[in-house]
């Protein structure tokens, strides 16, 4: 063979086996990488990062403008926090999670099994985010960084937090490789992150409450439950209704039906159908809908299986409905519309007026609507039935005897409209609620009977809204602080109403415990001060209440309270 083409065909060979040849990244190498502005806390495209830790499956590149800023003591602690965090993704996170939903593209784009994990700062409330992008050449993607990767965010560089956020980026990097390497289709976003929203829990990292992502999605949920399940906005809101529904469908049926859904050539609805087929189970996605809009609003697995929670901690979920109050006349009417999407539910709850309830829905015909609903008593006792509409989304519940043994009605519509390109447009619902007396007799009853389920009413809020902030349940104790007009949010304020409440209409017919000393609670101490006004008054030479809880009036409320 001629000596030129000999050198010309080691050349060719050369260049046909480049790809396969990988550089590995060198501690302490510094490159440009593409970020997301719009993640960017200073909404950069591109920035500086240095890689200052290699484990046997991460390179973590942390951004200079942020390790710059830091003082010696945080740069250690970061460093001890990424050791930390590489031997957690490489002991537990990568085996557990891989062997559950199958792997990453691996080697990948770049030939590397290792991941590179980029930290840079980020805006407020964001964990991290992935990239699909980057699994593409630059050819195809001018911004592609070429490699598997995930970021995070720089603010939770040591915090416990960052396990949560890795093996959540870390799933989307699974996803990408299941779903569109594998079968060549993009699972629909919602579904994507409903998945690795529930991975923190399935590794344990939500099993202590408190600061947990699943701590934080709760709320991110109970701020705007009627958001919808499938339509994407990057919302804090998206993320806590995708948690909260993946929470429960592994509750009931199981981690195989996310796993399934994730390992076929199905995507959004049609895979979760596909996957609940595959184990057997007779539900299809709209009564799983149906029934986890019960769930989140009564949480009672005495109600049955499916309208509950097992995780522990969402075993005191609750949603608080929102509050329609009938008019208190003879005959009143309550009209409302509402502008919603398909996939989200709304929670209406119906009190007041008295008499014969009756309740007319009507909803839109692009809607397919799903409408539970409960009845309850004045002991929150509940029957649970579902709404049958016609043809044109109409239906109408009687409900006889209203306010006197029916305390409430609760409506719990959803759309449940199918949309195959994957916008979901507004659709609307509207309701009306009449009451219908048949004579007067007995109206001065039914406004008493009234006042008082308003009353029952505003302190079963108040406990709902306790419970889901934490606070604990109060119980009165010592006073040992001079109380007065104006204090807000206090809990010896709440206290002090607790004690009133317990002394009876005479002193506190209201009985509001809200935390804030304002005109109602002031009037109440008064009345107290001038019941025992020769032990609380007299002293001071005083003939009438002053609303100041004084050394006097505490010294009597603790007597009275034992304390």
């Amino acid at each position: 063979m001629p000596k030129k083409i000999k050198i010309i065909f080691i050349i060719a060979a050369l260049f046909l086996t480049a790809p396969l040849i990988v550089l590995a990244d060198v501690l302490g190498e510094t490159k440009i990488f593409f970020v997301d502005s719009s993640y960017d806390i200073l909404q950069r495209e591109a920035i500086s990062a240095t890689l200052l830790k290699i484990s046997n499956q991460l390179y973590f590149y942390i951004d200079d403008n942020f390790w710059r800023n830091l003082f010696s003591e945080e740069r250690d602690r970061a460093m001890s926090s990424l050791s930390n965090l590489a031997d957690e993704f490489e002991r537990k996170i990568y085996p557990t999670l891989t062997s559950t939903f199958g792997s990453e593209w691996r080697p990948g784009i770049d030939g590397d099994n290792r991941i590179t994990v980029l930290i840079h700062p980020m805006k407020k409330g964001a964990g991290g985010y992935f990239y699909s992008g980057n699994e593409y050449s630059r050819y195809q993607n001018p911004k592609s960084n070429e490699r598997e990767m995930v970021y995070l965010n720089s603010d939770y560089i040591t915090s416990s937090l960052i396990r949560s956020y890795l093996s959540h980026e870390f799933l989307h990097l699974i996803n990408f490789n299941q779903k569109e390497k594998i079968f060549g289709i993009e699972e629909e976003v919602w579904l994507n992150e409903a998945r690795a929203e529930y991975v923190p829990t399935f590794l344990g990292y939500d099993a202590e409450y408190q600061g947990s992502n699943l701590q934080k999605r709760v709320n991110d949920f109970l701020k705007n439950p009627s958001n919808s399940l499938t339509d994407w906005d990057n919302a804090s809101a998206d993320y806590g209704v995708v948690n909260l529904f993946a929470q429960y469908l592994v509750d009931n049926y199981g981690l195989k039906i996310l796993v399934d859904s994730l390992r076929s050539s199905k995507k959004g609805i049609d895979g979760i159908n596909y996957a609940l087929s595959k184990s057997g189970y007779r539900e299809n996605f709209s009564q799983i809908f149906t029934n986890w809009t019960i769930a989140v609003l009564i949480n009672d697995c005495s109600f049955g299986s499916k309208y509950c929670y097992n995780n522990e901690n969402l075993k005191n979920l609750k949603l608080v409905p929102l509050s329609n109050f009938l008019p208190i006349n003879l005959e009143s009417t309550l009209s409302v519309n509402y502008l919603t999407k398909s996939w989200a539910s709304n929670w209406h709850k119906i009190f007041g007026g008295g008499g014969t309830l009756i309740f007319e829905f009507e909803g839109s015909l692009n809607g397919n609507f799903k409408v539970p609903y409960l009845v309850c008593d004045y002991s929150n006792l509940c029957q649970l039935n579902f709404l049958a509409l016609d043809q044109n989304q109409m239906g109408k519940i009687i409900l006889k005897d209203f306010n006197t043994k029916y305390a409430s009605l609760i409506i719990i519509p959803s759309s449940q409209e199918e949309f195959s390109n994957g916008i979901t447009p507004n659709c609307s619902f509207a309701w009306k609620a009449r009451v219908d007396l048949q004579n007067e007799e007995g109206a001065i009853e039914q406004l008493l009977a009234l006042i008082a389920s308003l009353k029952a009413e505003i302190a079963r809020v108040q406990a709902e809204i306790d419970k889901i902030l934490g606070r604990p349940s109060l119980s009165c104790y010592k006073l040992e602080n001079n109380l007065y007009y104006g204090i807000e949010n206090s809990s010896e304020v709440r206290c002090l109403q607790e004690f009133l409440k317990r002394q009876g209409d005479e002193i506190y017919p209201e009985g509001f415990i809200t935390g804030n000393f304002l005109s109602l609670t002031k009037l109440a101490v008064i009345r107290f001060q001038e019941k025992y006004a020769s032990e609380i008054l007299n002293p001071l030479d005083l003939d009438k209440g002053t609303g100041y809880v004084g050394p006097n009036t505490r010294a009597k409320i603790n007597q009275l309270s034992g304390s």
